[in-house]
This record gives C-alpha cells, sequence and structure tokens, in this order.
C-alpha cells in the first residue's frame, strides 16, 4: 500500500470533513491509484480543481502517487494566470459561458442580468447538462458533486451557498467576474443579447405612463420582450452595484 500526504487549499476544504480541513492528512491507497481517483475519492469534484502540486512539481490528474508522496490541492485562480504551472488542463477557466441545473433557475436569471450567457431549462437532466457544455464549452453550475464528478466534464462550480444572491455574490467572488459583467445585455427569458429599437417602432406595445416617460428601449429578437430602464431596472441595478464594485 501507498502512504501519502495530502493538503486542500481555500475552497476546496469546504468539501472535507472538519479533521481534515486546512491541515495536512495522510491517506493509504492502492500503488495504481492515481492523484484523480484520489481527489475524488476524498470528497472533492475533479472539476473544482485547477492546480496539483505533488512534492512541490506540478502534475496532471492522471499521476499515480508514490510512497511518501506530499499532494498539494488548489481551486480556480482567476485572478491570477497560471498558465505556466498548469498540468490538469489544458487552459485555466477562462470562457465564461454557463449552464446551470434544474435546480439553479433563481441564479441563472441573475447571471443572464449581470449580461453572462447561461443556458438552463427545467428539467435539464445530466446527460444533457454534460453534453450542452461540452459542445459549447459551458461551465457546470450545481450543487450536485455526483454530476461535477464525471470523467468527461472539464470546467465546472459547485455551488455552496443556498440563496440565489449569495450563489451570485459567490461565484463573482471565485471567478472574479466583475470585469466581464455587462449588466442588462441579455434576455432574462432566452438568454438571447438584447438590441437598442427606436422607440416609434414598439410605441404601441408599451403602457402609455412608459411610453410617455422612457426614450430608450431594447429588445430581444428571439422572444420579443421588451426593456426599458424603468423602476424595476433601477431595482435591478442597485441589487447588482455591489458586486460590480467588488463589494461582496
Amino acid at each position: 500500500m501507498i502512504h501519502a500526504t495530502f493538503r486542500f487549499y481555500e475552497e476546496l476544504n469546504d468539501f472535507l470533513p472538519a479533521a481534515r480541513r486546512r491541515r495536512d492528512f495522510g491517506v493509504v491507497c492502492a500503488p495504481t491509484a492515481t492523484v484523480k481517483h484520489l481527489i475524488e475519492a476524498l470528497g472533492v469534484p475533479h472539476t473544482e480543481v485547477e492546480l496539483i502540486l505533488v512534492n512541490g512539481e506540478s502534475v496532471g490528474f492522471e499521476r499515480r502517487l508514490a510512497d511518501g508522496d506530499r499532494v498539494a490541492v488548489y481551486p480556480t485562480f482567476e485572478s491570477l494566470d497560471i498558465s505556466p504551472l498548469l498540468r490538469v488542463r489544458e487552459r485555466p477557466l477562462r470562457a465564461l459561458r454557463f449552464i446551470a441545473d434544474a435546480h439553479l433557475g433563481g441564479l441563472a436569471q441573475l447571471l443572464r442580468m449581470a449580461g453572462f450567457d447561461t443556458r438552463y431549462e427545467n428539467p435539464f437532466d445530466d446527460d444533457r447538462i454534460v453534453e450542452l457544455a461540452l459542445a459549447e464549452q459551458r461551465i457546470v453550475l450545481s450543487r450536485d458533486r455526483e454530476l461535477l464528478k464525471r470523467r468527461s466534464l472539464d470546467h465546472a462550480c459547485y455551488i455552496h451557498a443556498l440563496q440565489p444572491d449569495r450563489q451570485l455574490a459567490e461565484l463573482f467572488q471565485r471567478l472574479d467576474l466583475a470585469r466581464s459583467a455587462r449588466p442588462f445585455s441579455r434576455c432574462l427569458r432566452c438568454n438571447l443579447p438584447l438590441r437598442d429599437i427606436d422607440k416609434a417602432l414598439v410605441a404601441e406595445r408599451l403602457p402609455p405612463a412608459v411610453c410617455e416617460r422612457q426614450r430608450r428601449f431594447f429588445v430581444c429578437d428571439g422572444c420579443g420582450r421588451l426593456y426599458w430602464e424603468g423602476s424595476h431596472w433601477r431595482d435591478m441595478r442597485a441589487r447588482l452595484q455591489p458586486l460590480l464594485d467588488g463589494a461582496y
């Protein structure tokens, strides 16, 4: 049998029992065990991992452990370019397109509100989520650890918070989203980009008070929904502003 020492960093500790968090701990495994196998056996989905150091050297998931190895496991580093060290995948997680599972509808809508391309349908079964994530290079968002352990998945985020606003704040902090946000640039209903439209072309569809007070309008070419910067827009803007300012 092989004896190795593991330590997990930052939010990866949330997947571990309290006795193993933020400290070195020993693991006994078979001689054929890979780093990926041990990480997931310890409860951490491989999609949460960005960097693995074995005895100070960056390695990939396929690395087999040897007796006495010391393994340090780190989560994603969105605000720090670690490309020279990267071994677990070809590139850091940078493509900010998402797909949310069936339990994260509130988060999906908030991400769209912030301007992020986010696929969501209820129900989306796990196989379909994986299929779309791979085909469209999307980051899977889920609270289902078993989904995130799917062998074919590359980029995914386990969502720790339970409430949509807190889930959004969690993602903004973890993935450094403030720099990439484009609030109110996507349809909340169907996720397509919005475009400016002349008021005269939509006046007959507007409530009289809106038609009188508002000057700028946006339309979704997918579902035809109209948007304008009224009181609801101001409320949503206030909801997002602390995240855009980096005040998590």
